[in-house]
């Protein structure tokens, strides 16, 4: 039987191939259709919930584009997903910051086994095999490219660091892991789904991840709910931590 690691690699690969070829096929010879995104959120959906059943059948699931079951809360193993994590991203011809999230929460251990599968970019980072990510030379911090917190600039500033605009949470994350960005700042409002794999992944590979606060981020809580996010190298958490805490006082 496959780890859960690797469960979570291969689901998040598996459902990465499907969405690939339903864009594939749907934008063949022409713009792709405006329900791309939904179609996608739903086929992808639709896999994990049936393969996590087939092969964790005890399980409880926490997913981004199911109805929110609340035996979750007593259940000693929780899948959460986001079955396509950049909605808007994959519907837009060429872009590639988009992912699928597949990790397991345990009772009193927190997230245990996690996978980030980036299907355009060929890629699936997983946490029993981390990534040792090189100095990305200049300093970089990556936010959304849609919401970023409005004291990001400001942020940046502090530690004299480049923003750089991208989708998808764990496309942000993932550039993080790898090296290509010193940190992730997000504090427009999220969901378990959008940080469980990505913050799994991170963690495993030594960096840092906390909510902007410094407070730790929480799993599997009655209402999912969980607004924003810091990933970063780990010799940058207390610059980051001090420099949001400024900035953000400072724009209120």
């Amino acid at each position: 039987m496959l780890t859960d690691a690797r469960l979570a690699a291969d689901l998040a690969e598996r459902a990465g191939t499907l969405l690939r070829a339903l864009r594939d096929e749907l934008s063949a010879g022409g713009p792709p259709p405006p329900d791309l995104g939904s179609r996608g959120d739903a086929q992808s959906n639709d896999f994990l919930l049936a393969e996590l059943a087939a092969a964790r059948p005890g399980d409880a699931v926490l997913s981004e584009e199911s109805a929110d079951d609340p035996a979750r809360l007593t259940a000693d193993r929780v899948w959460i997903i986001d079955p396509l994590d950049g909605t808007r991203e994959y519907a837009i011809p060429g872009r590639s910051d988009w992912a699928v999230h597949v990790a397991l929460w345990e009772r009193g251990r927190g997230i245990t086994a996690a996978a980030v599968a980036q299907p355009a970019l060929g890629r699936v980072h997983v946490s029993d095999a981390p990534c040792h990510a090189a100095d990305p030379g200049e300093p970089r911090l990556l936010v959304s490219d849609s919401r970023p917190p409005v004291w990001a600039a400001d942020v940046a500033a502090a530690v004299g660091a480049r923003l750089v605009p991208m989708g998808s949470a764990g496309a942000k994350a993932m550039a993080v892991v790898r090296g290509e960005a010193d940190g992730y700042l997000h504090a427009g409002g999220q969901y378990e789904w959008d940080s469980a794999a990505p913050v799994g992944v991170a963690l495993a590979a030594g960096l840092h991840a906390s909510r902007v606060d410094g407070s730790p981020l929480e799993y599997n809580r009655p209402h999912p709910y969980l607004p924003d996010l810091l990933i970063c190298r780990a010799a940058w958490r207390t610059p980051l931590l001090e420099a949001v805490a400024a900035a953000s006082a400072g724009s209120r």
